[in-house]
């Protein structure tokens, strides 16, 4: 290949209506609609707690500091500008970390949600962990094949997995409006059911519903692949929030109206209501296909969040805070190939090492928790990094929120705030988790070396980077 053709950074392929769909299968995840409806009609009131206290001032975050920022790296970017090199990199290494956890946790679901698509056959193989690994391995190698031939390529996998994740939503929507009509619903909307309760045990989930509704920071680290990212950025969040909010307060309420809470199961709640709603109204045909929706929407979700945090260590290893590989793309793809390579197989050494010592579900818990603790932190520093450079001058390019500076403070205190809490309550183990110091020791343990193993390679790198510079 000749050397003008030899591609150095990612090309801008991603207009409006790909970064739409990009922010849908990112936002929406169809297991937290399992999560909450299992909590019962009180977690409706506890989707709007947290649409207010922390998607709002999340997606006003973005908005100004991609505006601010608008090029390749996102949430890095804004923290380094805030509080220097070393801040970025932890939350950079931080967001990156924390889709290892995440990976696992989502295709965990993901197979669940498979078998349905083969029907009784496949019923045997609910509780095997065997199968449980060898579909999240596969799965997993499959997004990084396709996320190195490129976000060209690659963004028609996000596209059919946003379609992936409403449609499913739309369905068991419609079924369970018609079932309730006829049949009328199994859950009891009384006032009593719908007040949440402020017991610690309770109260765990709440993280898990904030940390459902992130996502919208996503996109901005492709920024220099987006088609005028300052403009286009603001519009699709805008567009694509209504649809996320919607999807996960109307899929509770649909799966609530074919099941019990105490019915629900976490990890297949959706297709299961699905599926009961769909004996009742004699449609079991539609079980199958809305099976294989669920598991591309699942696809897409993961493939989006691997082309997202691949771009973290594509940044740093321009910056040189990490070795210069990271910073290298693909001579004829153009992708950060060392990073997407290093990340999916990072991701398959946590699925084996999340099912050591405990069941499927006890090790989709501790995934889960593991990767709120870690995707937290980074939304704290972007809080703090929106109320900090207020001081900072915007140009009339940049889109402020309404209000200026008290507002943007303000919604960041909020955020923050609700963050901080988050974490907190995720550190807690699941009420039904057979050996909880066990899932805490996991949890903490793993997150400890998460951010410890950070920390020596930011200062190996920076010794080497010394070491060259005096050379």
């Amino acid at each position: 290949m000749s050397e003008d053709k030899v591609l150095t950074h990612p090309p801008r392929v991603m207009d409006f209506g790909d970064l739409v769909l990009f922010y849908v299968v990112t936002g929406v995840s169809l297991r937290w609609i399992a999560t909450a409806a299992a909590a019962g009609p009180s977690s409706i009131v506890i989707w709007g707690g947290a649409l207010l206290c922390f998607y709002i001032p999340l997606v006003a975050a973005v908005i100004e500091l991609s505006s601010r920022y608008p090029q390749e790296g996102g949430l890095y970017i804004w923290t380094r500008q805030a509080f220097g090199p070393f801040a970025g990199f932890m939350v950079g290494w931080s967001y990156f970390t924390s889709n290892l956890p995440y990976f696992p946790a989502v295709f965990y679901f993901d197979a669940g949600n498979a078998l349905y698509i083969g029907g009784q056959a496949l019923e045997s193989l609910h509780d095997s962990p065997a199968y449980f690994m060898g579909f999240a391995l596969v799965a997993l190698a499959f997004i990084t094949w396709i996320n190195l031939i490129g976000l060209n390529i690659g963004k028609w996998m996000h596209n059919i997995g946003a379609i992936g994740m409403w449609l499913p939503a739309l369905i068991v929507i419609v079924m369970g409006l018609i079932a309730w009509h006829r049949f009328g619903s199994a859950t009891d909307f009384s006032k009593q059911s719908m007040t949440p309760s402020t017991a610690i045990k309770d109260m765990i989930f709440w993280a898990s519903l904030a940390f459902a509704l992130s996502g919208s920071e996503a996109a901005s680290f492709l920024g220099g692949e987006i088609k005028d990212a300052r403009r286009t950025i603001p519009r699709a969040l805008l567009c694509a929030g209504l649809i996320i909010v919607a999807c996960y307060v109307l899929g509770t309420i649909a799966v609530l109206l074919a099941l019990q809470p105490g019915e629900v199961n976490t990890l297949q709640g959706l297709i299961q209501a699905g599926a009961l709603t769909a004996q009742k109204l004699e449609m079991v045909w539609i079980v199958a296909p809305l099976a294989l929706l669920i598991t591309l929407g699942n696809l897409g979700a993961a493939s989006g969040f691997l082309t997202a945090a691949a771009r973290i260590p594509f940044v740093i290893g321009i910056d040189k805070s990490l070795p210069p590989a990271f910073g290298k793309t693909h001579p004829r793809w153009g992708t950060p190939y060392v990073a997407l390579m290093l990340q999916g197989g990072l991701g398959a050494v946590f699925v084996v090492l999340s099912q050591a010592g405990t069941g499927v579900k006890g090790a989709y818990d501790v995934l889960v928790s593991m990767g709120i603790i870690a995707a937290f932190i980074p939304f704290a520093m972007v809080f703090l990094s929106l109320i900090r450079l207020q001081r900072e001058p915007a140009g009339e390019e940049v889109s402020r929120l309404p209000g200026g500076r008290p507002v943007a403070t303000l919604l960041g205190c909020v955020g923050l705030v609700t963050t901080l809490c988050a974490i907190a309550l995720a550190v807690l183990p699941a009420p039904d988790e057979a050996n909880k110091s066990l899932a805490v020791f996991k949890i903490i343990g793993m997150t400890a070396v998460l951010l410890g193993a950070g920390a020596s390679v930011y200062a190996l790198s920076r010794r080497r980077a010394k070491r060259q510079a005096a050379q």
